[in-house]
């Protein structure tokens, strides 16, 4: 049959198979290869055209009835089935048209959603900088920012400083990879053809940022602890300590619950650090001690509560700051780390047990594949290290 005005309209509409499931029916012209109209059990009619495109059923609503008469919808079945003779892909196309004004905004959140083993505390990290650093750019199209456009503002973002500037544009740089992979146009091909922040390297304008290599000094840790000690808010003041003496990320201990201590067993585990590799740590006297105390005080799940949102300590830098004026020690919170890895060389600690400690990938030592360190075989390099920070602060 035809499809008419009068033919769509004595169309019956088809009975649901499924309770509460739309049913369909389609209708074929007889003159016009791959025209038809859609009929649905809730009454929409829809004409459409179809045809294998490299060797792909492809189907193209053109637009719902009475809205788009039967004949308007005839030509445009005519024009798009002509362009598919020619071995264009409409739908493809149409894909294509719309990733070219994808903004940066939208292939961010489309990146979030890709990477969904991405820490809590990494996804944060990433929409700071996406904010800070890029905010007058979420609304402009991705392909719209170009080499020029990224070497001024990282030019501009050094000025205020420079390993922020590098971090930005590294974060920046993952987004466009990822869009890379993502975004094609009709042929199948990238729609993005080169990385702009490749012309960072090509013209060598990395910041130089050497590593911030510092720690707490021993002659430092007796001034150091006696202001830690007097700290009248218990949660930050036992937070620091634990740092120190387990050498843990500023994050791991934050989200620290008292599930993962074993007081018994003497033990404290991490199921998901940041290399994603289940880490045991023993705990020490001094550890034992200071988390038998705290679970005495403890008022929820998290070892170190806080009164926000998140029901943990979030952001102590006043609280550090205080500190810091007081004992003349200045340090950040990854510096207690440093310093706990510095103790344990210095001690001639095997540097396998101290890689094992602080939770460090050996990947590329073929010896350290061999070696199996448990938990106990840890216990005796952990208690040097407390022994000789406990020697330092005068402690017994």
């Amino acid at each position: 049959m035809k499809i008419t005005k009068l033919m769509v309209d004595k169309l019956p509409l088809p009975t649901s198979a499924v309770a509460g499931k739309t049913a369909q029916k389609r209708y074929y012209d007889d003159v016009m290869k791959g025209f038809g109209v859609r009929v649905t059990s809730g009454g929409t009619k829809a004409f459409f055209v179809e045809k294998l495109v490299q060797g792909k059923l492809r189907r193209i609503t053109l637009g719902r009835y009475p809205e788009l008469t039967a004949e308007q919808a005839r030509r445009e079945g005519q024009k798009l089935l002509g362009k598919i003779a020619t071995g264009i892909d409409p739908i493809a196309e149409k894909k294509e048209a719309r990733v070219k004004v994808i903004t940066l905004k939208q292939v961010f959140e489309d990146y979030l959603n890709a990477r969904k083993t991405l820490k809590p505390s990494t996804v944060f990290d990433y929409q700071r900088v996406m904010r800070e650093a890029f905010a007058d750019w979420q609304s402009k199209p991705l392909l719209s920012i170009s080499k020029d456009m990224i070497t001024k503002r990282h030019t501009q973002l050094g000025e205020r400083s420079k390993a922020r500037a590098n971090l930005a544009m590294r974060y920046l740089r993952a987004i466009f990879n990822f869009a890379a992979g993502e975004y094609e146009d009709a042929k199948g091909q990238s729609l993005i053809t080169e990385n702009p922040i490749r012309r960072l390297s090509q013209t060598r304008a990395w910041y130089k940022v050497n590593k911030r290599q510092s720690f707490i000094k021993a002659h430092e840790l007796f001034l150091w602890y006696r202001e830690v000690v007097n700290v009248q808010n218990t949660v930050l003041r036992d937070y620091l300590l634990l740092l120190l003496f387990t050498g843990l990320r500023r994050e791991e201990a934050m989200t620290l619950k008292w599930e993962q201590i074993d007081l018994m067993a003497q033990t404290l585990t991490l199921p998901d650090p940041k290399n994603h590799q289940p880490h045991i740590l023993p705990l020490s006297d001094f550890l034992l001690e200071l988390l038998i105390k705290r679970k005495e005080e403890a008022l929820g799940e998290y070892v170190f509560p806080g009164t926000g949102a998140k029901g943990y300590l979030v952001d102590p830098r006043k609280q550090v700051a205080k500190v810091i004026e007081a004992s003349g020690v200045s340090f950040m919170l990854h510096d207690l780390r440093r310093t706990f890895i510095t103790i344990a060389e210095s001690l001639d600690i095997s540097a396998y047990a101290v890689k094992r400690l602080v939770n460090h990938k050996m990947n590329h030592d073929v010896t350290a594949g061999y070696i199996v360190s448990d938990v106990e075989r840890l216990r005796k390099p952990m208690q040097q290290i407390t022994d000789y920070i406990v020697g330092q602060i005068g402690q017994k």
